[in-house]
């Protein structure tokens, strides 16, 4: 919608530019007219262009149909609004529903087979000639068919050792991210690497305990005599009969999260502990250091393992807030078996897979690009599937009956 000016009662008769009849067929009844501007109701259902205009006033994102045909179709029931004395328009839809989205956003892609908003209410302002979103409300929706696809730039190997400035001040938390789900996750990964460089296929056991991997508990099965894994000051190693390979090396040793190896005695040859990782304190660490220039790196060695390595596993989150920049929640529903993740991957080289059969969120909060989206819960089927290539990696995440309870939205 354009205007060049304040719009008048009559021109706020009319429907909007996103539901004329060019792109539209459209039914309009007028509810009344009163002291303080008019009321109307559509039944519209819109082709391509009013389809992409409604999210693109929404985000403010420069969005476009990815194909022509019976795509990016809008269905209104329920439409009325009431222009203000401040300029201000107030707009309620009793439902809104959406289907065959097909939307682009640079190299990204985003499909979503089935959108339904309930009881819409929203704010609008004339900006510049143009129609924009103040503030939006919804008391439920349901998504189906999502599905976002994006390239993701891998990060640079061999790149050179940040400034000892940058070192020193690794410790200190950028606040980013916070794994709170993390803390008392409960869980097992199996691993099975073909032709390892044991000389045998090995199988890997890893169990998770209170979100706590206990390196003495792990295993390495081959034949012969199992190896080991542990944890140092230079990084995660399998201790196998033909000695001591690093599968992850530190740029600097962990200040935080980690329980390195012990020995007997001072220098002594036996090892009495492998170590401790608690992943939450673990993830957070890595991730601000990496923040701060910081980075870490899987050998050589161990990117030919991972290439060989198929791998299963699952872990119970708990119920505990998360962070991440822009994004924040708390997951909710552990004891009902709600947020397993399920992992799975042919080759951990080549890509993996996560799943979420039942995802239960509350409070959940996204900011970015101008806008605060908040609801109070939402409930999906999550799969992503992450594709590693050179040099960029592909990952594609799909949602399946996603509900979302109280959608607001807000500039």
């Amino acid at each position: 919608m354009r205007f060049a000016e304040r719009p008048s009662a009559a021109a706020v008769m009319r429907p909007p530019a996103g539901l004329r009849r060019s792109a539209t067929t459209y039914a309009h009844k007028a509810a009344g007219v009163g002291d303080n501007g008019v009321r109307g109701r559509y039944n519209a259902l819109m082709t391509v262009p009013p389809a992409a205009s409604l999210i693109d006033l929404v985000t403010r994102l420069v969005l476009a149909p990815t194909e022509a045909g019976p795509f990016n179709r809008c269905a209104i029931e329920g439409l009325h609004w009431t222009p203000r004395d401040d300029g201000v328009i107030e707009a309620a839809i009793d439902t809104l529903e959406a289907t065959g989205l097909r939307l682009t956003l640079g190299p990204s892609t985003l499909a979503l087979e089935r959108v339904v908003v309930h009881k819409l209410s929203a704010q609008l302002r004339v900006e510049n000639g143009m129609l924009r979103l103040a503030s939006l409300e919804a008391a439920a929706a349901e998504l189906s068919g999502v599905r976002f696809t994006a390239r993701v730039a891998s990060p640079e190997r061999g790149q050179p050792t940040p400034p000892a400035s940058t070192r020193a001040s690794a410790g200190a938390k950028t606040g980013r991210w916070c794994f709170g789900p993390l803390e008392h996750a409960e869980g097992t990964v199996h691993g099975t690497i073909t032709d390892a460089q044991l000389l045998f296929d090995a199988k890997v056991f890893v169990p998770i305990r209170q979100g706590q991997i206990e390196f003495n508990d792990t295993r390495v099965e081959h034949i012969g005599p199992d190896s080991r894994m542990g944890i140092s000051k230079l990084g995660i190693y399998v201790d196998a009969p033909t000695g001591r390979s690093y599968l992850y090396q530190f740029a600097s040793a962990p200040l935080v999260g980690v329980a390195f190896e012990r020995r007997d005695a001072l220098f002594g040859p036996w090892i009495s502990e492998r170590g401790r990782l608690w992943l939450k304190a673990f993830g957070e660490a890595l991730l601000d250091r990496a923040d701060m220039g910081q980075h870490q790196g899987l050998t050589a060695q161990a990117r030919l393992l991972l290439g060989r390595t198929a791998l299963t596993g699952e872990l119970q989150l708990g119920d505990a807030p998360f962070a991440l920049p822009g994004l924040t929640g708390r997951t909710e529903g552990g004891a009902q078996g709600r947020n397993k993740v399920a992992l799975s991957s042919r080759a951990v080289g080549e890509g993996l897979s996560v799943a979420l059969a039942d995802l239960s969120v509350h409070e959940l909060a996204l900011q970015g690009a101008g806008l605060r989206a908040r609801c109070d819960a939402i409930a999906a089927k999550v799969n992503l599937d992450i594709a590693t290539a050179e040099p960029d990696m592909t990952c594609t995440l799909a949602l399946e009956d996603v509900r979302i309870g109280r959608l607001r939205l807000e500039r």
